[in-house]
């Protein structure tokens, strides 16, 4: 760094105002004068912090896109196999609260933007997963409007005061845990992971390793440490069951791998009229 200093040096002088101002608001003016105007890169608290505030950053960015894929997926095969709908809706109200519990507490945005955009996601997930289960556009519409009705109760502290708050913020990590777990078994009893989105199970996995060491650095509140603690441990089953049933589709040729044959059938079997057998694709 020392040679590059005298080159370096100029250009983080002269930056214009709104970059200053958002440097500022990131980083706070102790640190940014460390890291950009002395160009001070050695292991520091600093240095932590701007660590953390890019990976809050490219999380959030991420995270626009996150579930499209699944979305994609979902539109495409106009099925759902695979995705669980208690797990959708109990992911989409753990971000919720998460989300409401976060903004009113004043927590900086680049801890939990994920939250909102990924929620917005969800919503439209769970929308496809009911319309594609063959509930009907008023039961979708329906859910919609009372959705909306939660956001505005969580965001009122007239209507959901503090305390009540952090109790439903400690129950939204269970509900984030708890998510998983009907995904996990859907996975598991279909013997495949029909139209479930390996990008977004594999950027969750990331996202919530990364979410541990920005939330350690950033938010003093062991209720969001712990709960994407246990998050990361069960992103990772997921992760390792889309590695392991990778080339087991959930529904080949209008049957599902635990309905699959196993292996070619013999002629006494075909005279006999016995179905192929049957084993859990891996």
């Amino acid at each position: 760094m020392d040679l590059l200093r005298p080159y370096l040096s100029p250009l983080t002088h002269s930056l214009p105002a709104p970059l200053v101002r958002l440097g500022h608001s990131l980083l706070g003016p102790t640190c940014y004068a460390q890291l950009l105007l002395d160009l001070d890169l050695r292991p520091s608290p600093c240095l932590s912090l701007a660590v953390s505030k890019a990976l809050g950053l490219g999380i959030i960015a991420l995270s626009s896109i996150v579930k499209v894929p699944q979305i994609l997926k979902l539109t495409r095969a106009r099925s759902a196999a695979g995705i669980s709908l208690l797990g959708c809706a109990l992911e989409t109200s753990a971000y919720l609260v998460t989300l409401a519990y976060s903004a009113r507490q004043g927590f900086p945005f680049t801890s939990y933007g994920e939250t909102a955009l990924i929620a917005v996601q969800d919503l439209g997930v769970c929308a496809l997963v009911l319309l594609f289960s063959g509930w009907g556009q008023a039961v979708v519409v329906g859910a919609g409007v009372g959705v909306l009705g939660v956001v505005w109760a969580l965001m009122d502290a007239r209507v959901v005061d503090a305390g009540v708050l952090k109790g439903l913020q400690a129950g939204a990590g269970v509900l984030g845990v708890a998510s998983k777990a009907p995904q996990i078994w859907t996975v598991w009893r279909e013997g495949g992971t029909g139209q479930l989105s390996a990008f977004g199970v594999f950027t969750y996995l990331m996202g919530s390793l990364s979410r541990i060491f920005t939330t350690l650095q950033e938010v003093d509140d062991p209720l969001i440490l712990y709960g994407f603690v246990a998050g990361f441990a069960l992103n990772a089953v997921l992760a390792a069951q889309m590695v392991y049933y990778w080339r087991s589709p959930a529904e080949v040729g209008g049957q599902k791998p635990r309905e699959m044959t196993s292996g070619r059938s013999t002629g006494a079997e075909k005279a006999k009229g016995k179905g192929p057998s049957t084993r859990r694709r891996g």
